[in-house]
């Protein structure tokens, strides 16, 4: 990783992407602070490649690691602010996979470790879910938060590839 790339990956961005806050309101779905129209898939959308591709330029692409509302599994009215890895782009629509730095992750099948990284201002270890596929409006994002580097992102693309087949 050049060492520019490594500076910008470990510092968060801020860039916000609707405004300068959360929204405090309702949305169409009728969530505080939740985007309009995100929706949650239950599994890969066929035919969508997987490429490497960041590029701090305030759109999000495949390999960062950005900032979104996402709904809970048992109360989709519920969710919270969470990280997200962008796998995947679709004109201004963003596939994305959640992040937790919950350790009860380690060695549940649906749950690829990361290590830590500069999405998590504590630097904790994370996992990402692989199969829970969010689907995002980009002006849905709140913020960039780092750049997962080529070598872990082709770790989560060649599960996605052996376990739920993404091309």
């Amino acid at each position: 990783m050049s060492s520019s790339l490594g500076a910008l990956t470990r510092r968060v961005i801020g860039a916000v992407r609707r405004s300068a806050s959360a929204p405090s309101g309702p949305s169409a779905t009728g969530v505080p602070g939740a985007p309009a129209d995100t929706t949650v898939r239950p599994g890969p959308p066929a035919g969508r490649h997987l490429d490497y591709a960041p590029d701090l330029d305030g759109r999000a692409d495949p390999g960062e690691v950005v900032w979104t509302w996402v709904p809970y599994e048992e109360d989709a009215s519920q969710g919270k602010d969470r990280p997200v890895l962008v796998v995947g782009r679709d004109g201004n629509r963003l596939l994305g996979l959640m992040l937790s730095s919950q350790d009860y992750h380690h060695g549940d099948r649906n749950w690829l470790g990361l290590g830590a990284g500069a999405w998590d201002g504590e630097h904790r270890p994370s996992w990402v879910r692989l199969d829970r596929v969010i689907d995002v409006p980009e002006n849905g994002i709140r913020r960039e938060g780092a750049v997962l580097d080529r070598s872990r992102f082709g770790n989560v693309a060649v599960a996605l590839r052996r376990d739920h087949g993404w091309h």
